[in-house]
Parts: C-alpha cells; sequence; structure tokens
C-alpha cells in the first residue's frame, strides 16, 4: 500500500508498529520535537494529535521539520510509489533523482513533463507539499549524507560532487536538514554500516531496499545477459561500463556475506554519483515494496507456490533507455544466448573502449550510421534496429525513465519493426512499470501452463487481470516458472532465471 492509498489511522498504526515496510513511503513529522522520522524509528511514538505525515522529505523540510538524528529517514529506500504512479508527480520524482533539474533547471524538468514550469511547481506543490527546488534540494541533501557517511572525500567534494552550487550553500542546507554540520554526521558514520572504497578513486557506498530481496536471480538474469566487455556479472555481483553526462563510468552492485547491497563506482566527475545511484537502484528494482507484491499474487491459489519458492521477486531495470530498445529489438524472435552474441559483436564493433578495458555500449548515432555493416539476420529487421536508432539519435523518438507510459508506448508502436511486446517490454524495463504483462511471451505463457493457468494468450491475459497492479511481477514468477528447454542455438537456459524468447508479432 502506497502513501496516497493509505488512512491517518492505518499510517499511525504503522509508526506505532515500528513497520519497516513502509520506510521511504512516507516521513512522519512530530509538531512538538520539530523533527521528522521514518515509520520504524525506534523513539517512542508521538501523540496522534502532533503528528503530520508527508509523502517526501522535501514536505517535511518546506513546512520547517529537520530530519531524526536517530533513524535518519534519509537513509531509506526510496517510495515505490513513483512506480506504481504513473502521473506527473511521480515522472517528476523518477526525473529529479535522475539529476535533471541539476542538469537543466526547473524549466528543463518542466518541458520534459509538457508544463510551464509554475504550473509544474503548482501541480507539485499541490501534490507532495514541495515543489521542484525543493525536491531537487532534498535529493542533493540525500546524496550529500551518502557521500558524507560512505566515503572520505574532503567536504568540499562532497559539496560539489552533490550538486551545491556553493560551499556555504551545502553547509547551509546539511546544518538545516539534519541538525548537524557535514564534519558531525561524517562522524556518525560508523553507526550506519557503511564503509569507504578500498580502491583509490573509487566510491563504496550501501544500498538499502526492503526485504525479502531475490538477489540470486537478479544476479542470475544479469549472468545470463552479460555482454563481454561491457558487463561482468558473478554469483553475487554485477558490474559495467556506462555512458554518464561527466563522462565514461563504472560500477559495480555486490552483495557481502551479511546481505548488505553495495554500489562501488568510478566516475569521471563526482557530480554523476547520484543519477548513478538512481538508474542502479532502478536496475535492481530497489524501491519495490516485496511484501505487498508477495501478499497480493499469494492470495491467489495458482501463484502462492511461486511466490512461496521465490520471496521478494524483482523486475530488472535499465541502465539505458536508448540502450534497452536496441536491446530488446536484437532479441526479438530469437533465444537469450543468440541475442548475446549479436549484442557482443555489436558492442565490440561499434562500442568505444575506455581507458581500463572496457567498452561503452555503442551510441545510438554508431548504430545509426554503421549497424547495418555489424548485425546480421533479415534485412527489414536491421532497418527497423537502425531506424529507431536514428530516430532517438535526431530526437524523433525520445525514450526516458521520465515517460508516461501511454505516451511512450504509442511512440515506440508507431516505429517500424516494433511490436506490442518489444513496446511493452520496454516499458516494463525503463519506467519500472510494476503493472505490465506480457501475453504472448513465450516463456511467459510456458511458466502459465506449468502453474495450471491458461496457456494461450487471451485467456492468460484475462486471467493476470486480476493481479493489477503487480502484473509485472506475474510475468516475472511465471518467466522463472518455464521449464528449462535443450535448444539447438545452446541457448543459457539453466542460469536464465526468467528467458524472454518472444513470438513472431507480424513484420520485424
Amino acid at each position: 500500500m502506497t502513501f496516497s492509498g493509505m488512512t491517518f489511522d492505518e499510517r499511525y498504526r504503522a509508526i506505532d508498529a515500528r513497520d519497516v515496510r513502509f520506510d521511504g513511503q512516507f516521513v512522519t513529522a512530530v509538531r512538538s520535537t520539530g523533527i521528522y522520522c521514518r515509520p520504524s524509528c525506534p523513539a517512542r511514538t508521538p501523540r496522534p494529535e502532533n503528528v503530520t505525515f508527508y509523502p517526501t522529505s522535501a514536505a517535511a523540510h518546506e513546512a520547517g521539520y529537520r530530519a531524526c538524528k536517530r533513524c535518519l529517514p534519509e537513509a531509506a529506500p526510496g517510495s515505490p510509489e513513483w512506480n506504481v504512479r504513473g502521473d506527473v508527480a511521480a515522472r517528476a520524482m523518477r526525473l529529479i533523482a535522475d539529476g535533471v533539474v541539476e542538469r537543466e533547471g526547473v524549466p528543463g524538468l518542466a518541458a520534459r513533463l509538457g508544463y510551464s514550469s509554475r504550473h509544474l511547481t503548482r501541480l507539485l506543490a499541490a501534490e507532495l507539499g514541495a515543489g521542484p527546488l525543493a525536491l531537487a534540494r532534498a535529493h542533493r541533501a540525500h546524496t550529500a549524507r551518502m557521500l558524507l557517511v560512505g566515503t572520505d572525500l574532503p567536504i568540499s567534494d562532497v559539496a560539489f560532487s552533490a550538486g551545491f552550487a556553493s560551499v556555504r550553500q551545502f553547509n547551509d542546507t546539511v546544518r538545516e536538514v539534519f541538525g548537524l554540520a557535514p564534519g558531525e554526521l561524517r562522524a556518525r558514520r560508523h553507526r550506519t554500516g557503511s564503509t569507504s572504497a578500498e580502491t583509490p578513486g573509487e566510491l563504496d557506498l550501501l544500498l538499502p531496499y526492503r526485504a525479502p530481496f531475490d538477489a540470486d536471480g537478479l544476479f542470475a538474469w544479469m549472468r545470463a545477459r552479460a555482454l563481454p566487455g561491457v558487463e561482468e556479472a558473478g554469483e553475487r555481483r554485477f558490474s559495467r561500463h556506462l555512458r554518464l553526462d561527466g563522462g565514461p563510468g563504472w560500477f559495480e552492485l555486490r552483495l557481502d556475506e551479511n546481505e548488505r547491497l553495495h554500489l562501488r563506482a568510478r566516475l569521471t566527475r563526482l557530480a554523476d554519483l547520484a543519477p548513478l545511484v538512481a538508474r542502479a537502484r532502478r536496475l535492481f528494482d530497489l524501491d519495490a515494496d516485496p511484501q505487498a507484491v508477495d501478499a497480493a499474487l499469494a492470495a491467489h491459489p495458482a501463484l502462492r507456490p511461486l511466490v512461496e519458492a521465490t520471496p521478494g521477486i524483482r523486475v530488472p531495470g535499465a541502465a539505458d533507455p536508448h540502450e534497452m530498445l536496441i536491446r530488446a529489438m536484437i532479441g526479438q524472435q530469437i533465444t537469450v544466448a543468440a541475442a548475446r552474441t549479436a549484442l557482443t559483436r555489436l558492442a565490440e564493433e561499434l562500442g568505444e573502449r575506455t581507458v581500463d578495458g572496457g567498452i561503452l555500449f555503442p551510441t545510438v548515432s554508431a548504430i545509426a550510421d554503421r549497424g547495418a555493416v555489424v548485425l546480421r539476420g533479415p534485412a527489414a529487421r536491421i532497418r527497423a534496429i537502425t531506424g529507431a536508432a536514428a530516430a532517438l539519435a535526431d530526437g524523433s523518438l525520445m525514450l526516458t525513465a521520465g515517460d508516461d507510459g501511454r505516451t511512450q508506448r504509442e511512440a515506440l508502436l508507431a516505429m517500424p519493426g516494433i511490436g506490442p511486446w518489444t513496446a511493452d517490454y520496454v516499458r516494463m524495463r525503463v519506467l519500472g512499470d510494476p503493472d505490465v504483462f506480457l501475453p504472448g511471451d513465450v516463456a511467459a505463457r510456458a511458466g502459465a501452463a506449468g502453474a495450471g493457468l491458461p496457456a494461450e494468450a487471451a485467456p492468460l491475459d484475462a486471467w493476470a487481470a486480476r493481479t493489477a497492479p503487480w502484473r509485472s511481477y506475474l510475468t516475472a514468477h511465471l518467466w522463472r516458472a518455464a521449464p528449462v528447454r535443450p535448444s539447438r542455438t545452446r541457448a543459457v537456459r539453466s542460469a536464465d532465471p526468467s528467458p524472454t524468447t518472444p513470438p513472431k508479432e507480424g513484420s520485424r
């Protein structure tokens, strides 16, 4: 259940029970103390008449409250509401987390959402209790806290890396939000469990998430699809090279022996840290509410064994929207292993080499210009891939994590060679939309048959409607349940928890 769907009494019961499931979904402001806390804060439960609930920490800041020094609400996982909801406020939150305000200002954010700056400010203030500048400021404070407690960077570097215009602005904001000077906040880091990187030039941060967490499934998914040079994946780690605004970057997600998820990163420009963290969280679906998902799906007897076998299943996201579309189009109608072979060739031929020997996935401009020379297969499919790349390169096709889902789907379906499976698969991965179902997917239908559900597309789609708004997670469970079948192309089925071999969708 998200903030917008909860009553005051339901929220109050959550804080009285110190329920960690709601950490990051809302904050509790206490008038008698002037502070706000996460729902699981161990402090004594305040009296109801002293409590105000806010959907974001920025709204609490705007109302004059500061963060609790005991529970540090900024260290909680993010709210799943911004994926469950697809409205303007949710899209704005995803774009703010991606650093759009720092790069393009409020006018740039407003333009991406199709509003004037003034109207967007009014809309967000009414919906979230804070305008875009306040929301971006709260996000900068969160990034500053991560850097202060998770690295040994000089405080001045932390200030500019977090997006502040000056050290003075940084000091004032940290004091106002946390009630501590930056140095005092750093001195408390031994209580947070954060660690500093052992390799010079690397950052090492802890990424919070809600349990249960199907890490094995995520790492296996990445392992089956990792492109040599671009990505590496093991039993409990995944790393990759990627482009960021400040230049090439590298990151690794690793689960330690205490089930803590570490993000290690090397960046050309430290200001890229906040967008990188946002991408990593989307990639591993870290802001999901797994207990809500599991409870809703397990309520259906046919799905209960699947949920019990894989609690906390996640839907992998995308590190780069443009890359995701190209990978999805190349993977149409072929096995995971065959797609990996084709994508590896594309990356090796058209990708850029990094100074440490890695490969950056090719730009859409490079694919548009030279993809036809490298790609193999039907000419119509190659034209479709290079055409989509050209449209992304010249801006006639927009694809971002802040898109409206329906508009994005319509734009993709208007492109030659993109059918419903590809458009919906991209929407699931790029937007993190939790309610996408792929009824025509071969593996999903095979998994459905094994679970005793309808195996044909139309009746399966009708049955899946009862699991809204969690149909993406239903799809993930059905992928996992699909039987492993021998393949003449030697597809890596045993290591792939959710193979996606879509059916033919007409002309490709």
